[in-house]
């Protein structure tokens, strides 16, 4: 039986997303509206949590997008995401998920935004491995861990039972 060891409980969590969400405020203090988009499903969870603790630091107008993207098969599915491309031209996007791990989810994530005229792109992540086989890393990440290969970090976003585990 594989044991699982608690990285984080759900008040570091909270914690961790504050203080994601001063740095995505810090980083976008003039700004008016910026776009937050979250990978399907986690990512998406994160991002609804960070848009609540923008919105008790913040006045910016914060939207919110999903990226459904089959994490198991990226180049043979299209990337889809929540708006028409053409509503992204001049805006700000932070691309969010969980636990950014070789970075291969993340990195196809992306492609619908680059053809965009966007006036910048940031990614998010709760959890930020440090395993890159692709050319990507978080701008900003909530927890930075030195994992092996073997271990698997799982989110589970559930306000009574949920944490950050590896195991």
């Amino acid at each position: 039986m594989q044991s699982k060891t608690l990285l984080l409980d759900n008040k570091q969590i909270a914690l961790k997303i504050d203080r994601i969400a001063w740095q995505i405020y810090e980083d976008n203090a003039g700004e008016k509206e910026i776009i937050l988009a979250g990978i399907q499903s986690s990512g998406y969870i994160v991002a609804e949590k960070i848009i609540a603790a923008l919105k008790k630091i913040s006045s910016i107008n914060v939207m919110l997008i999903s990226i459904k993207i089959n994490k198991h098969s990226h180049h043979d599915e299209e990337v889809v995401i929540s708006i028409d491309a053409a509503e992204l031209k001049d805006k700000i996007v932070f691309v969010i998920d969980d636990v950014l791990n070789s970075g291969k989810t993340m990195i196809y994530a992306l492609r619908p935004f680059l053809s965009a005229d966007l006036k910048k792109l940031r990614t998010v992540v709760l959890v930020d491995r440090n395993h890159k086989r692709y050319p990507i890393s978080a701008d900003f990440a909530g927890l930075t861990l030195a994992t092996t290969l073997q271990e698997h970090v799982s989110v589970i976003m559930d306000d009574t039972s949920g944490g950050v585990y590896l195991s």
